[in-house]
């Protein structure tokens, strides 16, 4: 049984914000590199301080209630003698408010630099304390490049942020002055971390913005951090059922379809027709009000009637009101996990949210898993368990889906079925009134048959408890996330769809970084990272060689390549050059990609790819072109000439070295350790072409293009470099 996981959120009651000097005083104490200053009373004092800080400086009115002086004109800069002070001085006094408090000048010296950042903390009411970084200055809220990780954080997680900015040019050598030192701007992190870990009672801090000096150096002339009574409320997560009921949810000895029809358009026939129809070799069982014999099992009226011990897994499909004697006569039969189907609880209202509390409650006296309710049911292909209430059944694979969407994980399903590539587990979540996806995302992460974890999210209740889960998840296998209500208009949708919180999208993205997590922005690219990280090995580095029969490809894959921003198309070394000079005609590209330019003879592709994934100093190969001949070998045979004029020859040929081709990639693959991806439109345009066809065949994913296998392939070396950096 898991622990259980006591989350702590905290939202404000009650703030106030520290005057900028207030606030300075604060950050300094945690390293964050301030400007000298000096506060004064008024004008003769405001020059005194400029003559020992140094010309130019800036002047800024300040008061306890002052926030935000750049909107209400309380800020002069570029004040070059003791004439531009004075003026300054008495100005600023002059714009004064009652409401601001006790006002005075602050005179700092005008640090001047070409790049602004913003860097601070922020307490969200679902993750709880971040770190921010990003573009500052004016453009903060323009050019919104921001990043964030979890509160506190270390100095590698630091520069993980600093490597996530959009804008990477600002932080080289830029318009003359010295690349950002990004070991000082990591200890800027590191310190906002430290101060939201120590500080609880500070809500937020914000430093805009964090000029970037022309030496480099990062020194912050404006902030602002805001204190309060921070109101803590306490959740206990519920604990994780225990392997034995996730073993009697995925590998049942029998399985009870509660309320089995004649009918075929109902659940309670689709649910019977689908367990018997995957192959299921357990002892089925149904019941009916009638007693009938439904495909075959003849039903009987009570449960009572069945027999002892001989069934571990209820899939129910019976009205909400029959659920509760139901689980109890299941429990007198020794059953240990329950699958409902039914609709009528959580979603439906505050009645409907009383009765799924009491079911939950009631399964967790009866000692019963209860999984749903609302779901559509739960897969497991080692079992050759198919027990939902719509198609497909995967083919058997590494695999383990959940979704809080159930028409998700039929389109994870769908993929792999398209693509070969297995699935382990598959479930449904329904409501997770009592099993969370993050429970069954946690049985995965030490499931023998599960090689990674596939999950969709779109509602957040708890992010930070949340966040602890799959980040535990995330240390023991690879786990990929797809997120709905990623935009305003998403997050609307999904509030209405499972009635939970979609919480801030870039804080989630930073847990999800920080956490080690594979996140995907579509469906089709999470199934094709987990399809990846379930049959490629990762890379040692970010080395890639492309190789392509026709040049077109290999300059678009180039373009991705490059776009993908951590990967490296790298220069061939000259001892591989040699090597490829030897098999191919001088009219190869002799660059990477590497163009065949038309020179393959029968050998020359698995040839040529030996050398370059066998070479130490190429990490991963992208390898495009696949099914041309087995492509002209279709068109033969469906031609009017076929079989004669040696066609039939020919075109067995064609489709035995497409065959060849895709063996060789797998083969390599396994004997060098390096990931190599086989892309091709044939894949979805012609599925049954002997090159893609052969690939399903080796258990490996046929990319759909050149840039899509790019991006699976940037997921699985993240992956690999978060394990390095992290020593797992």
């Amino acid at each position: 049984m898991a622990t259980t996981v006591v989350a702590m959120a905290a939202t404000p009651s009650s703030t106030a914000t520290l005057s900028e000097s207030a606030s300075k005083l604060l950050l300094a104490e945690f390293g964050v590199p301030m400007a000298p200053e000096e506060t004064v009373p008024d004008a003769d004092s405001a020059i005194e301080a400029a003559v020992r800080l140094g010309f130019p400086v800036v002047a800024k009115l300040c008061g306890d209630a002052i926030a935000h002086k750049t909107e209400r004109g309380l800020v002069r800069l570029r004040l070059a003698d003791e004439a531009a002070v004075r003026t300054a001085a008495i100005d600023l006094l002059a714009l004064a408010r009652p409401e601001d408090g006790d006002v005075s000048v602050l005179v700092a010296p005008m640090v001047t630099g070409n790049r602004e950042l913003i860097a601070g903390v922020v307490r969200d009411p679902q993750f709880g304390a971040s770190v921010m970084l990003g573009v500052g200055g004016v453009l903060a809220e323009a050019v919104a490049d921001v990043v964030f990780r979890p509160a506190p954080l270390d100095v590698v997680s630091a520069h993980e942020m600093i490597d996530g900015l959009a804008t990477q040019k600002l932080l080289g050598t830029f318009r003359g002055e010295a690349p950002v030192d990004r070991d000082a701007l990591a200890a800027v992190l590191v310190g906002l971390g430290r101060v939201a870990a120590e500080r609880p009672d500070v809500v937020s801090v914000d430093v805009n913005p964090l000029i970037i000096a022309g030496d480099g150096q990062p020194v912050a002339v404006d902030a602002l951090v805001e204190i309060g009574d921070v109101a803590r409320t306490v959740s206990v997560a519920r604990e994780r059922p225990s392997d034995a009921q996730f073993a009697a949810l995925f590998e049942p000895r029998g399985v009870l379809v509660t309320g089995a029809s004649t009918h075929p358009g109902k659940f309670g026939f689709v649910s019977l027709h689908n367990l018997l129809a995957s192959g299921y070799e357990g002892a089925v069982f149904g019941t009916n009000l009638q007693g009938e014999e439904v495909l075959g099992v003849r039903t009987v009226a009570d449960i009572d009637a069945l027999p002892d011990g001989a069934i571990d897994l209820v899939f129910v499909c019976t009205p909400a009101s029959a659920n509760p004697d139901l689980l109890r006569a299941c429990a007198r039969k020794g059953v240990r996990a329950a699958f409902l189907t039914s609709a009528g609880y959580g979603e439906a209202g505050e009645e409907g949210r009383r009765a799924e509390a009491e079911l939950v409650a009631l399964a967790d006296e009866l000692g019963i898993l209860l999984a749903g309710p609302n779901g559509q049911g739960v897969v497991s292909t080692p079992a050759k368990l198919c027990a939902q209430i719509v198609a497909p059944y995967p083919p058997a694979g590494r695999i383990g889906v959940a979704s809080q969407s159930g028409n998700f994980v039929s389109s994870f399903m769908n993929y792999a079925r398209a693509t070969g590539v297995g699935i382990s587990r598959a479930v449904s979540a329904g409501n997770a009134a009592a099993v969370t996806v993050a429970d069954y995302l946690d049985y995965y992460a030490d499931d023998p048959a599960t090689a990674v974890g596939l999950a969709y999210l779109e509602g957040i209740t708890d992010g930070r408890s949340l966040m602890e889960r799959l980040a535990s998840v995330a240390r023991r296998k690879p786990l990929v996330l797809v997120k709905g209500g990623a935009t305003e208009g998403g997050a609307r949708a999904a509030a209405s769809h499972t009635g939970a919180l979609a919480a801030d999208d870039k804080v989630f993205d930073g847990f999800c970084r920080a956490a080690g997590i594979t996140r995907a922005s579509t469906v089709e690219e999470a199934f094709e990272a987990a399809a990846t990280f379930a049959t490629q090995p990762l890379p040692e580095g970010p080395n890639v060689v492309i190789l392509t029969t026709a040049g077109g490809w290999g300059v678009v894959t180039s373009d991705a390549l490059t776009r993908e921003g951590i990967l490296n198309l790298i220069e061939l070394p000259e001892d591989l050059r040699a090597a490829i000079d030897a098999k191919l005609p001088p009219r190869w590209s002799r660059s990477n990609p590497v163009d065949c330019a038309g020179g393959e003879t029968r050998d020359t592709i698995p040839e040529v790819m030996e050398i370059i994934a066998t070479h130490p100093e190429v990490n991963a190969v992208v390898y495009l072109g696949l099914g041309i001949q087995a492509n002209q070998a279709r068109m033969m045979r469906e031609g009017r000439f076929y079989p004669d004029h040696g066609l039939e020859r020919i075109v067995a040929y064609h489709e035995r070295q497409d065959q060849r081709f895709a063996e060789a990639a797998d083969e390599l693959s396994t004997r060098t350790g390096k990931p190599i991806l086989v892309a091709t439109e044939l894949a979805v345009a012609d599925p049954s072409n002997a090159g893609p066809a052969a690939v399903r065949a080796t258990g490996r994913l046929c990319y759909p293009s050149g840039n899509r296998a790019v991006t699976a392939l940037g997921h699985l070396y993240r992956s690999a470099e978060y394990r390095r950096r992290r020593g797992s």
